[in-house]
């Protein structure tokens, strides 16, 4: 019989130094959708206010912590074991994928290394997350997109300063379906999603205040869209409308005769 297909297996390394526990229903969420979490570790001091908030869930989400005392200030022996964890995982071949859950630049050097290596890494950080470790990554995910919607109109509000306007993303969309060979015009959105994932690691549509691509494409209004049946979702960019040209003042009427004046010849 044919090996039954399974997920990517994936290593989840969280700095609990750097990620709030608040994030941990969204975070294995998201990353289920991209594989299997067979290792699930958290590094820390969780004798430290800052990470204890991780101490009540630890089990929920069958997470293993790492303690480490901070016995040196300015010394952080966290990032050193959680690099020195990555690093013996990567060299086991066991692993697909690496999910590293921190907004601490001090890990692009760790995700570049991974993918040297020829392994998928895919960041989870907050939006202060410095490029150089968000570009690093394969794809970056930031962790105010995995919050739970606020209920209430009031914590959108509080929220929502964290969005960017659909506007800010269309550069950045017509510039994908620039690079893409077409006669027409016409592409592919899920062709154009990749695209965009390759331009830009951090690109999410969540990150605009839209679910899907599609919303967001569609929100912009800058963007056709071919629905045709029997056929996977289209867009192009929509043509500059030619200006109206301008109407010509009509000829003015003749003259008047007034009195007094040559009268007209027979």
């Amino acid at each position: 019989m044919p090996s039954e297909l399974r997920s990517p297996r994936l290593a989840v390394l969280i700095d609990a130094d750097n990620a709030s526990a608040k994030i941990a229903d969204g975070l294995f969420e998201e990353i289920a959708k991209i594989g299997e979490a067979s290792v699930r570790r958290i590094y820390g001091d969780f004798s430290n206010a800052r990470s204890r908030g991780w101490a009540d869930i630890l089990s929920k989400h069958a997470i293993i912590p790492q303690q480490q005392f901070a016995y040196t200030t300015g010394k952080n022996a966290s990032d050193i074991t959680l690099v020195i964890d990555a690093m013996d995982l990567l060299h086991s071949g066991r692993f697909d994928g690496f999910c590293l859950v921190s907004s601490d630049s001090d890990f692009t050097r760790l995700a570049a290394r991974i993918r040297e290596q020829g392994v998928d890494v895919f960041g989870f950080g907050e939006q202060k997350t410095p490029e150089s470790f968000r570009q690093a990554c394969r794809r970056f995910v930031y962790t105010e997109n995995l919050l739970a919607v606020p209920a209430s109109t009031q914590d959108a509000a509080l929220r929502s300063p964290l969005l960017q306007p659909p506007d800010a993303a269309i550069s950045m969309i017509k510039k994908v379906i620039a690079q893409m060979e077409s006669e027409d015009g016409w592409v592919s959105l899920g062709e154009v999603g990749k695209g965009l994932t390759n331009l830009a690691p951090d690109f999410d549509s969540r990150t605009y205040g839209s679910r899907k691509l599609s919303d967001l494409v569609r929100k912009t209004n800058s963007f056709e869209i071919d629905e045709s049946n029997g056929r996977s979702l289209r867009i192009r960019v929509k043509p500059i409308a030619a200006p109206s040209p301008r109407r010509r003042n009509p000829r003015r009427p003749a003259k008047s005769v007034t009195a007094g004046g040559p009268a007209p010849k027979a």
